[in-house]
């Protein structure tokens, strides 16, 4: 229950997002490779990447899951748990809106004419980012807590 301990799981936690920053970026660079096989996409290769970048997405969720109960339990630190529950929220939202957006983007390709997914395309791409710089900054900056009396 040492401050270095609690720094640590803050670096956990940085590297976490670090690994998710990477999924996305792969996961992004396989659906525009997806994208460029239309007509005739080549959809094994696209549903093997979605299976594995689910696969890295669920084990960095249950690890950042585990950070966060042991910042509640073990470090006494309830604000730092409830910063990354809302973080991993966002992190869903996020995931959500990459789908849509994917799926606009297909649509898009496959209907050309079509205004409805310009426009949705435009939303899901316009909506807010997944976690913001403020919330790792309160939690790599953690305000010292008073002993209790």
């Amino acid at each position: 229950m040492s401050v270095s301990g609690l720094k640590a799981l803050v670096r956990n936690l940085y590297a976490l997002q670090e690994e998710r920053v990477e999924a996305y970026r792969l996961f992004d660079l396989g659906h525009q490779a997806y994208l460029r096989s239309s007509p005739n996409y080549d959809f094994i290769q696209y549903r093997q990447l979605v299976h594995e970048i689910t696969q890295a997405f669920n084990r960095i969720s249950k690890e950042v899951i585990q950070l966060k109960d042991r910042f509640h339990e073990e470090y006494d630190r309830p604000d730092l748990s409830e910063h990354v529950e809302r973080m991993q929220e966002r992190e869903r939202e996020k995931l959500e809106l990459t789908a849509q957006l994917q799926l606009a983007k297909q649509n898009m390709l496959d209907h050309p004419g079509n205004e409805t997914y310009q426009e949705e395309a435009q939303e899901a791409k316009h909506s807010p980012p997944s976690h913001t710089p403020k919330h790792l900054a309160e939690i790599s900056h953690p305000r010292p807590r008073c002993p209790e009396r």
